[in-house]
């Protein structure tokens, strides 16, 4: 099993020093791969609901905010040369898809193929509004982007023709160096999550699971990837314990289900609580 790390960076301690230290430090240590979440706004008060804490709310202050994910990745990997950049996860359907498949292009060309792409449907319906973008139906605009964003990645000549967006015919290079795309993982739980997986996912990002919720989860995976005629040995499982504790033992027991990579998440308010951190991780998961 493979040990990555989910890194929220957050201003004002994650800044560029902590994000090289990072990067630096995680590869040195051996770690697989540096997962960063993606929020462009948060807002003072909100009805939604974050689903991974049980008040609803997003533990990031008011006056606090990720770094987006692409710029913090190329930071990354300018830094590195081996561990693999993934985004846990990119909010796809409140994007712009021709931006999106552009800059996801432009990390893996300038890291030399070593981009994890992963998607999530999002859940903060107030960010969508300050994008301007309907959040009803997000999970089939989700899946319409993703399909133009495989053309423009693979085709010499791109087009696409649906309910959600219109693409003439036009040309975007760089290709990614990894062909016909990134490896693509959705992200979530949901049976709706989990049908995204089956249908077209080479991975899938479970996050905030116990080992129990995990194997229920599996349980469901395994079904929809037979009724597809595929099996879970085409995927890479990785599973992010987020609240849960961790502890040797349990690692272990993630390993005994099928997690193929343990996401597990790394915080620090400054560079030395960064290092301590990731001489723990190395010691107890490496």
């Amino acid at each position: 099993m493979r040990i990555s790390l989910f890194a929220p960076l957050i201003n004002p301690h994650n800044d560029a020093a902590y994000v090289k230290a990072l990067a630096i430090g995680a590869e040195e240590r051996g770690f697989h791969g540096i997962w960063l979440g993606e929020h462009v706004v948060l807002f003072d008060d909100y009805d939604a609901e974050y689903p991974y804490a049980e008040d609803g709310r997003i533990p990031v202050g008011s006056d606090r905010g990720l770094l987006e994910p692409f710029t913090a990745l190329s930071f990354i990997a300018a830094h590195t040369e081996r561990i693999r950049l993934g985004t846990g996860i990119c909010l796809v359907p409140q994007r712009n898809p021709v931006y999106t498949a552009k800059e996801i292009a432009a990390v893996d060309y300038l890291s030399g193929g070593r981009v994890d792409f992963g998607v999530g449907v999002g859940w903060l319906e107030e960010e969508f509004a300050a994008l301007g973008v309907p959040f009803a139906r997000r999970g089939a605009r989700c899946r319409e982007y993703l399909e133009v964003i495989a053309s423009l990645w693979s085709d010499d000549v791109s087009s696409y023709s649906g309910e959600f967006y219109e693409l003439a015919p036009c040309r975007q290079y760089p290709k990614p160096i990894q062909q016909p795309g990134p490896p693509l993982y959705f992200g979530g739980e949901s049976d709706a999550a989990l049908r995204r997986v089956a249908d077209v996912g080479q991975g899938w990002y479970g996050f905030n699971l116990s080992v129990e919720g995990t194997k229920d989860c599996l349980v469901r995976l395994d079904e929809l990837l037979a009724a597809r005629g595929r099996k879970r040995e085409d995927l890479e499982i990785a599973v992010g314990p987020y609240s849960h504790k961790l502890n040797k033992d349990r690692a272990a027991a993630y390993q005994d289900i099928g997690v193929d990579q343990l996401v597990v998440m790394i915080v620090g308010r400054d560079i030395d609580e960064l290092e301590r951190w990731l001489d723990r991780y190395a010691e107890d998961y490496l």
